[in-house]
C-alpha cells in the first residue's frame, strides 16, 4: 500500500469519526450545569455520569463504524480485537471543570496504528471548535489551517501545564517545574484539560506546553494536532515522546529547547 493510499484511508477514518465526536460533545454541552452524580476515582480525580454517558455513545458508535479496530477509553470501556489500529478515547477531558459548570472541556479521540499516529479529533463543544489532524495532512480548527506560534523567547511565552492526580502524595508533582517556569515565562495557565491545552498550543494560543503522568487517552489525539501544526513534541529529556511514557513537551523549534532547559533544573520523571 502506497503512502498516498494510506493517507487517503487515514482521512476517511477521520471523516467517519467526526460525527461521533460532535454527538458526544453536544450531549455534554446540553447537560452542562445540570445536577448530576459525581464520584471520586481518587482524592481529587472525579468522574460524573456524563463521562460514562459520553463514553458509551462514543464506544458504541466507534465499534459499529470500525468493528475491526480496538478502542481504549478512559472510564474502562474497551473493544479489544486483534488489530494494530487503536482508538484512544477521552469522552470528557476536563471532568472537574465540567462538574463545577466551567465550560472548559472537550472530547478527545485519537487513532494510532501501532506506535504511529494516524489522526486525531479534539472537540470543544461550548466554543464549537473542532480541532482535527491527519498525519501528513496538516492540522485544522474547523476549516482554518493551524500553525504553532512563532514566539522565540521564553520570557514572552504563554505556557500551559497541569498537575497529576497524585499531587498530594508524590514528590513528582510538577510544582518544581511550575515554579521555575513562573520566574521565566510571561505567564502560565492551568486550564484542567490536557487535550485542549495541546490543541490550543497547536493553534498558537499557547506558545508551549509541558505535563507529566498523562494517560494515552489524554494526549493521543492532541499530540497529532501539535505535530501537524509544526510543533516539536518530546518527553522531558528531549527524547521522542511515547504514549506509554505519559509525558510531553510541545513548542515551536526555537522555544522547545528553552523549555527543556528549564525542565532540566527540576525533578525529571
Amino acid at each position: 500500500m502506497t503512502t498516498a493510499t494510506l493517507a487517503r484511508h487515514d482521512r476517511d477514518y477521520l471523516e467517519a469519526a467526526l460525527p461521533i465526536a460532535r454527538a458526544a460533545g453536544e450531549l455534554l454541552a446540553g447537560e452542562l450545569g445540570h445536577a448530576r452524580q459525581v464520584e471520586l476515582k481518587g482524592s481529587i480525580n472525579l468522574v460524573t455520569e456524563m463521562d460514562r454517558r459520553a463514553e458509551e455513545l462514543i464506544v458504541e458508535q466507534l465499534s459499529r463504524t470500525f468493528p475491526d479496530f480496538a478502542i481504549i477509553a478512559e472510564e474502562g470501556s474497551q473493544h479489544q480485537v486483534g488489530n494494530e489500529y487503536r482508538w484512544y478515547v477521552d469522552p470528557l477531558d476536563g471532568t472537574t471543570n465540567y462538574a463545577h459548570g466551567l465550560p472548559v472541556f472537550c472530547v478527545s479521540m485519537g487513532l494510532w496504528r501501532g506506535d504511529r499516529p494516524v489522526c486525531g479529533i479534539v472537540y470543544h463543544p461550548t466554543g464549537d471548535e473542532l480541532f482535527t489532524a491527519v498525519t501528513g495532512g496538516g492540522a485544522y480548527l474547523n476549516s482554518h489551517r493551524l500553525s504553532v506560534s512563532t514566539t522565540s523567547e521564553l520570557g514572552h511565552a504563554l505556557l500551559a501545564t497541569g498537575f497529576p492526580y497524585d499531587i498530594r502524595t508524590t514528590a513528582d508533582d510538577n510544582l518544581d517545574h511550575f515554579a521555575h517556569f513562573a520566574k521565566r515565562a510571561r505567564a502560565i495557565r492551568r486550564m484542567g484539560a490536557a487535550a485542549l491545552d495541546l490543541a490550543w498550543t497547536a493553534a498558537g494560543r499557547f506558545d508551549g506546553f509541558w505535563e507529566m503522568k498523562l494517560s494515552p487517552w489524554d494526549f493521543a489525539a492532541a499530540v497529532i494536532l501539535c505535530l501537524e501544526a509544526g510543533a516539536v513534541v518530546t518527553n522531558f529529556r528531549g527524547a521522542p515522546f511515547t504514549l506509554a511514557e505519559g509525558q510531553a513537551v510541545a513548542a515551536n523549534r526555537v522555544l522547545h529547547p528553552q523549555l527543556l532547559g528549564v525542565l532540566a533544573e527540576g525533578r525529571l520523571p
